[in-house]
């Protein structure tokens, strides 16, 4: 039934998605119940639940539609109540409520339910409300005995007082309309193997050997008592297998004289008016048996699976007998009272006792069956045992899907507009599955993603409604397929089909398969002339497809559009010299209800001839080229019109003058350079660009254009402090935490943004002790100096432009010596030297030996470094001397060609005078600078010095190799333009090398021979590549050397 009718908890239950507030659940979602008679004729009120809800309307809340109570059941299911859907008032059917159809088997008075559910609309009130009806009972059945005649044998021996089980009526009504008690009516004397005919009745006829007994017993030769398993513990009214009547012998049996007894047995429930029906009874006395059967047990409770296949054994009965010979053989068969469902199922072997399974189980029919077995050995009464057989569950029944729709299906598919509302109710789901435990827990789910969803409503309900809202023209139909699985294992499924159709509205207006129509035509038409024809299409389907089109407002009259085809026409001439374009639009709308429109623009030109010269959108363009654009790269587009039409309007753009460094396309008008910019050379270009039409008689004119060179980051920052990298600073140990110990200063060749530097330390400060200002380069010291930080601190210092696309940067090494003083320079500086020979991605300063460790070592460490002194200032002199004169030759033959060195310090300043009147702004000086032997009064800065110049044969093959001439802005990208940078504070002259002459075509230089003394390290994206790319971290490849900055 599609109405749930149930006497016990639902064997399946789903388990819901997801948690709802009990709140919000009270208030869609409510109970209520009613109690009803069973067989009440049609249209009886039952209840209002309108009222009995307490249902009131809020003013304020508009409705879609009036207030509606929906009664929900299943297609095809015929309800025992019906619902006014305007009042909510509750009626019986023409279907009779029968209570032993709906709840057969059940004998509580409170156990008989009918279940419903109604919903309560519109959506703006939804609620769903689960009605259940309390069945109440009437006495509409009499109670029957099994058989209209009842054989009972007794034996002759058998005491007054002994009682004989007679077989029980049935009434399937309860209460008390069940059975209420047994009486004997009358009983018919007669002799052997004859009935006689009825004598009596009421209380019998004294003498005659049985006598007519009420619920005790009268003591006039037969008595009647019903009973349970215990005798007294019955109670007021009787329920078939409960109880049972027992025949009572109230005087000594002769076999010999009457073996038979024929009596008429009465039953009667308690019902208003009572019903009763009557069995005769018939009693056979026999022989003398006097020893009955004994079970070994009473009460026996197995456990079998349900699928236990039919023949398997269930229980072995045993029983025994103090008898001999034949009244010793045991006789095994069922009571009558056991149900008809076990006599079908269970078979008893008479002999052995033994209980098989003779049909199929099924748990769900019957999940306990209740075996009563009797023994006999041909006594009258037999011995008595009770075998309880619990059927135990397996995953046999695959869960049930019950849908009851909310909005009705029409051939079995649901309407749905595509304009329904988020949450619209559509069907009532509902899930069941008759196993147990784990077996009957189901799951329900829609098995793909579609736009409704399941909402928990009940234990083993949902509700299924719109989750997102609906698209006709997306998706028309929807095929939604409900799957509940249960829990078992393997799980079992069921599956239900759920078809939803989308009902088109009319939401998309037409669409112009052009927004903007744009015409030519020439001018001194003929009337009527065909234009165009003008589309559209509309996404919805049916009426609300239907287009059709219309003028705008803003149309002229002298054109015409036809409504069906959309053919535009011209009803007479045009005029270019009154009007030589038209702009209007054009309208297409749809049949739907209400109409919708959407409108196209349609820009007709009239023809004409070449009475236009070509005119430039600008009379002067700017175009900002960066300077790193490549060789015929794109510099800009010439935009040029020409008011003509066809071949009158075809423009060719030449270059008047600058044809040597720009090209531009004729027909296109985009510039392209045939040279490479440099912005530190020239900065902007400017030509004129000529436009020609193709008319007969050409017409031209003129632009001015300007180019200007815009900087890129092609420049890497150059360090100017710290001078060398094999310098140092000293670092006293009382220095405080927060002072600054040193700085570091770089500058950058480019400009704007290319030009802005930050500074970090990203090795060397393992300890982190130091910290670098990113602005300023200040280094400052961190912490408070301990004894584990006494020594030579390297660290490696980083700065970087912040040019776009990408930030280049340079890498140099600060020498930190932290110590109360120096009191021994050479010592520190060799600790420098060997540094220097670590790979930058080492931290140095770990460890260091300081001068105050051990003064043996301090000893050792001064004569070396005083002999190298020695020999270094010796070597270096000689060294000098021995090339002085080829120096000379090379300073004249340098100044020959415009090219020069000063031998002393006089000359330099003299022809620094000189550079700063001839060279242009961008020319750049290179100094190699030779440093003789200093020694300052401070300690803390006493370097290893000696001279070193550069040789006579390096000099002329530097010069051969390389055009000096040329004023570079920057070297290539790992050698930074140090020189131009560096001031030397050397007190011995310098050579000085001159620029000429720019030469355009090479604007970076390489430097590649460079005294050994200050090291950058550039060119590489981090320490550990410098480091891996060679055993030497300071190799050619990827520093730069010099040994002293010299002046501009």
């Amino acid at each position: 039934s599609n109405h749930l009718a149930f006497a016990f908890p639902p064997f399946g239950w789903c388990t819901a998605l997801g948690l709802f507030n009990n709140l919000f659940l009270s208030f869609l979602f409510s109970k209520k119940n009613y109690t009803v008679r069973e067989e009440l004729p049609e249209n009886v009120l039952i209840g209002n639940l309108l009222k009995d809800l307490n249902l009131t309307l809020d003013p304020d809340v508009p409705l879609s539609s009036p207030l509606q109570f929906k009664l929900v059941y299943k297609t095809g299911d015929v309800p025992l109540v019906r619902v006014e859907e305007n009042t909510g008032e509750i009626f019986t059917t023409a279907n009779r409520i029968d209570r032993e159809k709906l709840c057969s088997g059940i004998f509580s008075e409170n156990r008989c339910f009918y279940e419903v559910e109604v919903a309560v609309l519109p959506d703006e009130v939804f609620r769903l409300v689960k009605i259940r009806f309390l069945i109440e009972d009437i006495n509409d059945n009499a109670p029957l005995f099994p058989s209209t005649v009842i054989n009972i044998s007794i034996p002759e021996n058998t005491a007054i007082n002994s009682r004989y089980s007679v077989p029980s009526a049935i009434d399937p009504d309860i209460g008390v309309n069940g059975i209420q008690h047994y009486e004997l009516l009358k009983w018919v004397a007669g002799s052997r193997g004859t009935v006689g005919e009825a004598v009596g009745m009421g209380a019998g006829t004294e003498g005659s050997g049985f006598g007519v007994g009420g619920t005790g017993g009268t003591g006039s030769g037969w008595g009647l008592r019903a009973v349970g398993r215990a005798e007294g513990t019955g109670s007021g009214g009787l329920r078939a297998g409960d109880k049972w009547p027992q025949l009572i012998v109230q005087q000594i049996l002769d076999r010999e004289q009457k073996d038979t007894y024929v009596m008429k047995i009465k039953v009667e429930d308690g019902g208003t008016p009572p019903r009763s029906s009557t069995a005769i009874l018939q009693v056979t006395v026999t022989d003398v048996n006097d020893n009955r059967p004994v079970f070994k047990e009473n009460d026996i409770e197995v456990s079998i699976p349900e699928n236990a296949p039919v023949g398997t054994s269930v229980s072995q009965l045993h029983a025994t007998d103090a008898d001999l010979g034949s009244n010793a053989q045991i006789h095994f068969f069922f009571s009558n009272q056991i149900s008809s469902l076990a006599k079908r199922l269970f078979a008893l072997d008479n002999t052995t006792g033994l209980i098989t399974i003779k049909e199929p189980l099924d748990r769900e029919e019957s999940p306990v069956h209740k075996l009563t077995v009797l023994a006999s050995d041909g006594s009258s009464i037999p011995s008595r045992a009770t075998v309880t057989v619990n059927i135990t569950d397996i995953n046999d029944n695959v869960p049930s899907i019950d849908t009851r729709y909310i909005i009705n299906p029409v051939n079995g598919t649901v309407l749905l507009s595509e304009k329904a509302p988020l949450n619209t109710k559509i069907a009532l789901i509902t899930v069941m599955d008759k196993d147990a435990d784990l077996n009957g827990k189901v799951t329900c789910f829609t098995d793909h993603d579609v736009p409704f969803r399941l909402k928990p409503v009940f234990d083993n309900q949902f509700l299924l409604e719109t989750a997102t809202f609906l698209d006709y023209e997306a998706t028309r139909e929807y095929a939604i397929k409900i799957v509940a699985s249960d829990s078992g294992k393997p799980p079992l499924n069921q599956s239900a089909m759920l078809l939803i159709k989308i009902k088109d509205e009319n939401d998309n207006a037409p669409v112009f398969t052009q927004p903007v129509i744009g015409l030519s035509i020439p001018e001194n038409n003929a009337p009527g002339t065909q234009l165009t024809k003008i589309s559209a299409t509309d996404a919805d389907s049916g009426r609300n497809a239907e287009i059709s089109y219309m003028l705008g407002s803003d149309a002229p009259p002298i054109f015409n559009l036809d409504r069906r085809t959309g053919v535009l026409t011209a009803v007479r001439k045009l005029d270019r010299e009154k009007q030589d374009r038209y702009s209007f639009t054009v309208l297409a709308k749809d049949n739907g209800m209400p109409p919708l429109q959407t409108n196209a623009t349609v820009t007709l030109s009239v023809l004409d001839q070449n009475d236009n010269s070509p005119a430039f959108t600008h009379n002067e363009y700017n175009f900002y080229v960066p300077e790193n654009l490549p060789m015929y790269g794109t510099v800009g587009l010439i935009t040029v019109t020409d008011a003509d039409s066809g071949e009158n309007a075809a423009v060719t753009l030449s270059i008047l003058n600058g044809r040597e460094n720009f090209i531009i396309d004729p027909l296109t008008g985009v510039i392209r350079p045939n040279i490479t910019f440099d912005r530190e050379q020239q900065g902007s270009y400017t030509f004129q660009v000529k436009a020609v039409d193709g008319g007969r008689v050409q017409r031209s004119s003129t632009a001015k254009v300007t180019i200007n060179v815009v900087d890129v980051n092609d420049n890497r920052p150059v360090f100017v402090i710290p001078s060398s990298n094999y310098s140092y600073d000293l670092i006293p140990t009382a220095t405080n935490p927060g002072s600054v110990v040193t700085k570091v200063f770089a500058v950058d060749n480019d400009t704007g943004m290319n030009a802005e530097l930050r500074y970090s330390i990203i090795g060397g400060n393992s300890r982190g002790l130091f910290t670098i200002d990113q602005l300023t380069g200040n280094i400052t010291l961190k912490e408070k100096v301990i004894t584990a930080d006494h020594g030579l601190h390297r660290l490696v210092i980083k700065v970087n432009d912040l040019g776009q696309p990408e930030s280049l940067y340079t890498i140099a090494l600060v020498h930190l010596f932290v110590n109360e003083t120096i009191t021994n320079g050479s010592y520190v500086q060799e600790l420098v030297r060997r540094n220097m020979e670590t790979p930058v991605g080492q931290n140095v300063g770990d460890g260091e030996i300081t001068p105050q460790t051990n003064d043996y070592v301090k000893i050792i460490i001064a004569i070396i470094a005083g002999t190298m002194t020695v020999i270094l200032v010796i070597f270096v002199t000689a060294l000098v001397r021995c090339r002085q004169t080829p120096r000379h030759k090379v300073v004249q033959k340098s100044k020959q060609s415009g090219e020069w060195v000063s031998p002393n310090q006089e000359n330099r300043q003299i022809k620094k005078k000189k550079k700063k009147k001839k060279r242009s702004p961008k020319s750049l000086l290179l100094n190699f600078v030779t440093i003789e032997e200093s020694k300052p009064d401070d300690p803390a800065h006493e370097h290893i010095n000696g001279t070193l110049d550069i040789p006579v044969e390096l000099e002329e093959q530097t010069m051969g190799k390389y055009n000096w001439a040329t004023t570079p802005t920057t070297f290539k990208p790992d050698s930074p333009d140090l020189a131009k940078h560096y001031k030397s504070a050397s007190p011995q002259p310098t050579f000085q090398i001159k620029p000429e002459t720019p030469v355009p075509p090479k604007k970076h230089h390489v430097i590649q021979e460079l005294p050994l003394d200050n090291t950058f390290v550039v060119g590489c994206d981090s320490l550990s590549k410098c480091s891996s790319s060679s055993s030497d971290p300071y190799s050619d490849k990827n520093i730069m050397i010099i040994k002293h900055p010299v002046a501009l």
